[in-house]
This record gives C-alpha cells, structure tokens and sequence, in this order.
C-alpha cells in the first residue's frame, strides 16, 4: 500500500496547482501578480517556520556549503514558475495557462537528454517534436495565421517561460545535496524566495498596485500559501526522490484535466476545439516520448 503515497502524493500536488491557477485568474483585478507571488510564500513560510527551523538549524553546515545549487532552486521553483504564471494569467485564461503546462514533461525530458545526458531514440525525439506542436496549437489557438501576424497572447508566453522553469527546477533536483533533508530544502528555498521577490514587491508597490484587502483575497492568499504551496512543494519533492524526474513529471499531465474542470465550474470558461486538438497532440507526443523508458521498466 505505501508504494502509492508518492503517486497519491502527485495526484494531490496536481490538484492543488490547478486550484492556483483557477483563483489566481478570478482574482487578477484584484491581486497584482508580484504581490501575490511575494505573500503567498512569506505566509507559506510562517506556515513552514515551526517545522522547518530545527532542520534549517542542524543542517546549516550543508546549507552554507551548498547555497548556490539552494539558490538556483528557489528562483527555479519558488520566484519565476509562480510569478510568470501569475503574470500569465493576468491577459489568458486559466484553461490556457494549465493546458499549457501539460507540455511540462517533454520539456524535464528534453532538459534531462541535455544536463543529464539522457539518451532518447527517434521515435521518443519525434514524440518531443509533437509535443511541441501541441502548445502551438494551443498558444496560436489553432490559427496559423496569428504567428504571421504576430497576434500570440502574451500570457501565454509568461505562462511558457513559467513552465520551463518549473521543467528546469524538476531536473535540477537531481543536484540536490543528497543529505538534506527534504524540511531543510523546502526551507531554505522558500526563505531564499521570498528574499529575491521581496525587491520586486516593492517595485510593484511604487507602482501603485496593492492587494485590496476584502474577504476574497485574503481566502485566496491563505489558499495559495498552504495548497499549493506548503504541501504541493513537499508532495512533489517526495514524489521526484521516489518515482524519479521522468515519472513524475507525467502526472503534470492531471493538471489540464482537473484545471480544465475547475475553470468550468467556478470561472465559466468554456475549452474549445484547439484545446482539444493542442491536448491531444502534447498528450500522444508524450506517450511516444516515453514508450521506451515504459517498456523497459516492464
């Protein structure tokens, strides 16, 4: 029975995020994107804080001696795939924005044949490229002509620079310090985060934007700093040092299907054809990609 925590883990991780990326879209009027980002992980920090600090403590030897890999992590994972996604979802929909993360395993397989010198056959490399073509699809909603006329939403664009971040700090992993434990790497790049966004909050609060402080957004800040975050970070680190990168990046693949749903229900958005067409295709892609590693595994 324990052999499926990591998958129920994921299962959890990819319902969470869908959920962020829902309430972030309704709320997108009234909670700037830089200010969100900045509080959703100072409160996900005070959150962490009595857990987390006994480790960060004991293990300071490793986190000095390892900070630049710590460092990289946290601008990966915590500063740039949530803020870009936020800034995404201020101009595209949220079916846009999850849908388009369904291209996140291509992407940690692609990363992983280039950092980590993975090997990959025709057939898995023509997977990729079709992957790739499926969030064109979505990203030029299934019109051609849009790319000639250089009309390509750029929410969209946040939302894909987000996402490769995000493939990027699912490898990176692989380089963590193997005797940190995962409450001391949680910490210590969320601490960091928070760190690097605070200058850019302030910057947005020269601006002149500000939360408006009603009942909504403070729900959806206490919702963002404990779901997705607290536990959706953990979840997902657990279940990468268990099933492995590869693995693990295909459950991304529930996050369209449960952000889809959620985006029906509580926003009204409606999916079309080329979110139809642009799914499938990153979704066949994938399934080529990964034939091999799922044949050998038996």
């Amino acid at each position: 029975m324990m052999r499926f925590v990591p998958h129920l883990l994921l299962v959890l991780t990819t319902l969470f995020w869908a959920g962020n990326f829902v309430v972030a879209r309704a709320t997108h009027l009234t909670l700037p994107p830089l200010s969100l980002s900045f509080w959703r992980w100072l409160l996900a920090l005070l959150v962490l804080l009595p857990w987390v600090a006994p480790r960060l403590y004991a293990e300071r030897a490793l986190l000095f001696k390892h900070w630049k890999i710590l460092l990289l992590l946290s601008v990966l994972g915590v500063v740039n795939f949530n803020t870009f996604i936020y800034l995404g979802l201020q101009y595209t929909t949220a079916t846009n924005a999850t849908l388009l993360q369904s291209v996140v395993p291509s992407v940690v397989m692609l990363l992983a044949v280039l950092l980590l010198g993975q090997a990959i056959n025709r057939l898995q490399a023509a997977g990729l490229a079709l992957s790739l073509l499926g969030v064109v699809c979505i990203v030029l909603r299934g019109d051609l002509t849009q790319l000639l006329q250089l009309q390509v939403n750029r929410g969209d664009l946040w939302v894909l620079v987000g996402m490769f971040s995000w493939a990027l700090y699912t490898v990176a992993l692989n380089w963590r310090p193997v005797a940190l434990s995962n409450a001391a790497l949680l910490g210590s790049t969320v601490l960091a985060g928070c760190l690097v966004l605070l200058p850019l909050y302030l910057w947005e609060l020269g601006q002149g934007l500000r939360i408006a402080l009603v009942a909504d957004n403070l729900m959806v800040l206490g919702y963002v700093a404990v779901f997705p975050s607290v536990l959706a970070y953990f979840f997902w680190n657990y279940g990468v040092a268990k099933l492995g990168a590869p693995r693990a990046g295909l459950f991304i693949y529930l996050l369209p299907v449960f952000g889809t749903l959620l985006s029906m229900l509580f926003l009204g958005e409606q999916p079309a054809l080329f979110h139809l067409y642009g799914f499938a295709l990153v979704f066949i892609g994938m399934l080529l990609a990964t034939r091999r590693s799922a044949t050998a595994n038996g």
